[in-house]
Formats: structure tokens, C-alpha cells, sequence
């Protein structure tokens, strides 16, 4: 079925998700639905999975897109409001289109509602009204779904292979192959506090350092995983019989096919499966290769996928300042953060050292500031985003970890302390807007202003200029009342 097909548009409306129970990664995996069976080190800790492609990040100005998506899930505790509209296509286009709009619709088994309600879920999230109609309808049907983090989509394949399991089965039915260890330990949580009350469910996690003994069948009946390690199951020590599972989830495909090496691991794994399996592939972004790797892995599939919706800056106030050094632009920054009745601010700097520096000194002024960068772990840089998005710091000193993926209500002003150019030198103008766009959210005003302190930067704001046909106006950070008028 191609991308063009017959669609529906559906309003995305605010929900909520409950908060998950932060998974400390450092200590080892306890299991809700069943006994241990995770085996590691000599000690029985959890041994890391090196699957993931951790080369160096520069200068701590980006993030890779495994760090990126664990960081959302970290962060996102609530659903922001959201103005995207979704595309329900359907592989039979004749067959009436079925949304649920309460989990007592779907006729869910007893302990499996009663574990939904337990996490706090009240009523389906967008994409699980549309998606868990079809992917617990019979006969199953395959489905391709374009789901970010905080959209409930890991609870909505979660609570369809718990639906799915038969506990007088003792082997793997289903089968969930996430990009890294660490992301295969976030779904597998939630799906052991969505079966708390189902205790004949086992699961087992497919993960180096989870050491299982040769020659013997898994009884455990849902498998999570990362691809090397799921593949060397099948295959290797041949724990998993690939003829018996009858649903494979691949979650984060535009992660997997990004690392090294895991998107042929997920072909092989897939070429194993049979043709009745139920095949369901969630993906945060549809570029041409998600799309060429999915129609590979799903055949004849429903679609559930973001419309697209231009980014619009038509609720921000552009402004650059002129500067002459570091310390004018330092002093600029006060000058304005003085002036403006600012809630909360966020501030770009291109490297680790800058923004180091920078929080240093406002810190110095008596600013509640916190530091985010590249060098931080993952759980280090969620603790930062939620003491900021809590209004316990007012403002965020960062490089481009965070001009992505965060809302926050409050933030009326961005600086770009240092413009953001690519490789040679030109303007990023898609890093651009993600970064200005942290402010004007939710229809409110917001402010961005750009310190300029050379020629060079200054072809850079005519380039911005240009690409988004919009005029940056020059804004004098020492005369108050002009900052005013143009503030207005």
C-alpha cells in the first residue's frame, strides 16, 4: 500500500499519560510479571549492550538518535498539546474505520484493564484509539505507525501483546526488537507494570549480559530485545523457535536503521518469522528510508502517520543584536533578561566550553540557571529539563541537545548565543527553528533574539532571513525603551 492512499484526518487533542516509575539502569532488572530470569555478570549485574553506535559527538553540540528518543521518554511524562492531525490509512479502504475512545471498548481481559487503570491511563491517547482497534482486531492485521515519545505508543503495542499472549503457550509468541539496551529496558517496564496483574505472563529480556543456558526453549512468552542479541537467540542458541511467534513489534525503526549494523540484524530476524505473523513497526519520522525499510519488514499494512504541518514562526518576534566580543554579548544578555518580563528563557551556545561559561556567569549575576550538555548522561539531562520544566531553574543554558523535543510552557524567550551553522560555515536553519520554536508554543507570543558579533555571523542572519522570508529586526539591548516598543 503506498503512502498516498485513501486517508482520514483526525484531530490529535491534549491527553495524559502517567508518569513511568524512572528505571535506575545501573541496578539490575526487576521483573513484575514472573520470576528473574535475566542473568548477568559474575556479580548478577545487567551488563550494558554495545550494540549502539556511540561514536564521539563533537563538541557536545548534538546527540545521537537513540540518546534523543531515551531522553523523551524520560521527559515526557505528560502529552503535550498537539495541532498535528493523523493519517488513518487503511489497507482495505471499503472497511469501516473503528477508533475506541475507552479501554472498555476493546473488551480487554479483566487483570489487563485492571493493570491499565493501575498505571494511571484513564482513556486511549490518540494513536491507541486508532491503533489497538487494528492491532487487536481478528484476523490480525499488520500495522506501520509514525508515534513520537509521549504519544502513548509503547503502552499501545504493549498492552496488544499482553492481549495476545496465550499463557498455556509456554514459548515466545511475541517478539520486540528496540534499538539499545536501554530502550528495550523502558518498554520492557512498562509492559511489567501493565501486566502487574497478570502473573502466568512471562518476559524476558534479550540483552547482552542476560546469559541464558544452551539448548533449552524459552518459556517466557514475550521477548524484548535489542537485534544482535534477539538475532543470536533465533539463530545461535536457538532459545526462540522464529516459526512460533505469531507478533513482531519494531519499535524506534528510524533509530535502528540509523546504527551500525542493526538494520540487517532486523531483516534477518524478520526473514525467520512466517507469513501469518503480525507485524507492527512504530517509527518517530517517516523519511524515504524508514519508509523503503518498512515496506521491506510490513507487508500490506495499515497506516497511522503524522500530517505533516508547516512549521510556522508566525507567534515569535525575531531579533539580532550587534556585538563587538563574548563579554558584550554576555553584558547584551543582562541587559535584555533585565528589561523583558521573561518566565522562563532558553539559551544556545555552539560548544560545551561556551555554555559552561556562559552558566558560569549568569549564575554569578544571580540567575537560577541550569547547565545542559552532551557530556551529561541521559538520566543526568532528564533530572536538568524537569527541574527547568517545573520552574525550579528560569533558565536553561545548552547546546543542541535540547533544541528538539522539549516543551515547556513557560519559555517566552530563546537566545542564540552563538548562531547555529553547519559543517561549512552556513547558516542551520532547520536547527534554527527548531531552536527558536522552544518559544511561541501553544499560541502564545515568544522572543527570539540572535547575538551577531561579527561579519560573518551577520550573513548568516541574512541567510535565515532569506530561507524563511521573514525580517530579523535589530534590536538595541541598551535603550530600554526601544526595547520596549519593539517588545510590544
Amino acid at each position: 500500500m503506498s503512502k498516498d492512499s485513501w486517508a482520514v484526518a483526525v484531530d490529535v487533542q491534549e491527553a495524559t499519560t502517567p508518569s513511568i516509575q524512572k528505571l535506575d539502569f545501573s541496578k539490575k532488572v526487576e521483573r513484575v510479571c514472573g520470576p528473574r530470569n535475566i542473568r548477568g555478570d559474575i556479580n548478577g549485574n545487567v551488563v550494558p549492550d554495545k550494540d549502539k553506535d556511540g561514536g564521539p559527538r563533537g563538541d557536545g553540540e548534538s546527540v545521537d538518535q537513540a540518546e534523543q528518543s531515551l531522553l523523551n521518554k524520560l521527559i515526557r511524562r505528560s502529552l503535550v498539546k498537539n495541532r498535528n492531525q493523523v493519517e488513518v490509512l487503511q489497507r482495505d479502504p471499503t472497511s469501516p474505520l473503528f477508533s475506541v475512545k475507552t479501554f472498555e471498548e476493546l473488551r480487554l481481559k479483566p487483570e489487563l484493564l485492571k493493570g491499565v487503570y493501575n498505571m494511571g491511563f484513564n482513556r486511549p491517547s490518540k494513536i491507541q484509539e486508532h491503533a489497538l482497534p487494528m492491532i487487536l482486531a481478528q484476523p490480525p492485521q499488520n500495522l506501520i505507525a509514525q508515534s513520537q515519545s509521549g504519544t502513548g505508543k509503547t503502552a499501545a503495542f504493549s498492552l496488544a501483546m499482553l492481549s495476545h499472549v496465550n499463557t498455556d503457550n509456554k514459548w515466545t509468541q511475541c517478539l520486540c526488537i528496540a534499538p539499545t539496551y536501554e530502550l528495550a529496558l523502558q518498554t520492557g517496564q512498562v509492559i511489567e507494570q501493565m501486566g502487574t496483574f497478570c502473573p502466568d505472563v512471562k518476559l524476558a529480556y534479550a540483552i547482552r549480559g542476560n546469559r541464558m543456558e544452551r539448548g533449552i526453549k524459552l518459556q517466557q512468552q514475550i521477548v524484548i530485545g535489542t537485534p544482535g542479541t534477539v538475532l543470536d537467540w533465533c539463530t545461535k542458541y536457538k532459545l526462540i523457535d522464529p516459526k512460533k511467534i505469531t507478533m513482531f513489534v519494531l519499535d524506534e525503526a528510524d533509530v535502528m536503521i540509523s546504527t551500525q549494523g542493526h538494520r540487517d540484524q532486523s531483516i534477518r530476524i524478520h526473514r525467520q518469522l512466517t507469513k501469518e505473523c503480525q507485524m507492527l513497526l512504530f517509527s518517530a519520522t517517516f523519511e524515504d528510508s524508514v519508509w523503503k525499510f518498512a515496506e521491506q519488514v510490513v507487508p500490506d499494512p495499515n497506516i497511522i502517520k503524522l500530517k505533516r504541518e508547516e512549521e510556522t514562526l508566525d507567534t515569535i518576534k525575531q531579533f539580532y543584536v550587534v556585538c563587538k566580543e563574548e563579554e558584550d554579548k554576555f553584558t547584551s544578555l543582562c541587559n535584555l533578561y533585565g528589561s523583558l518580563t521573561i518566565a522562563q528563557a532558553m539559551i544556545f551556545c555552539r560548544t560545551r566550553v561556551m555554555a559552561s561559561w556562559l552558566a558560569s556567569n549568569l549564575i554569578k549575576e544571580r540567575h537560577q540557571v541550569a547547565l545542559l550538555s552532551g557530556e551529561m548522561t541521559v538520566e543526568q539531562r532528564a533530572a536538568v529539563i524537569e527541574r527547568f520544566k517545573n520552574g525550579q531553574e528560569k533558565v536553561l543554558v545548552t547546546t543542541n541537545v535540547c533544541s528538539r523535543g522539549i516543551d515547556v510552557e513557560q519559555v517566552s524567550l530563546v537566545v542564540n548565543f552563538d548562531l547555529p551553522v553547519d559543517m561549512d560555515g552556513n547558516a542551520d536553519n532547520e536547527t534554527y527553528l527548531h531552536r527558536i520554536g522552544r518559544t511561541g508554543r501553544f499560541g502564545k507570543r515568544g522572543f527570539a533574539v540572535n547575538m551577531v558579533d561579527s561579519k560573518s555571523s551577520m550573513d548568516i542572519i541574512h541567510q535565515i532571513e532569506m530561507h524563511f522570508n521573514r525580517k530579523i529586526i535589530e534590536l538595541d539591548t541598551n535603550n530600554v525603551k526601544e526595547m520596549e516598543r519593539l517588545t510590544i
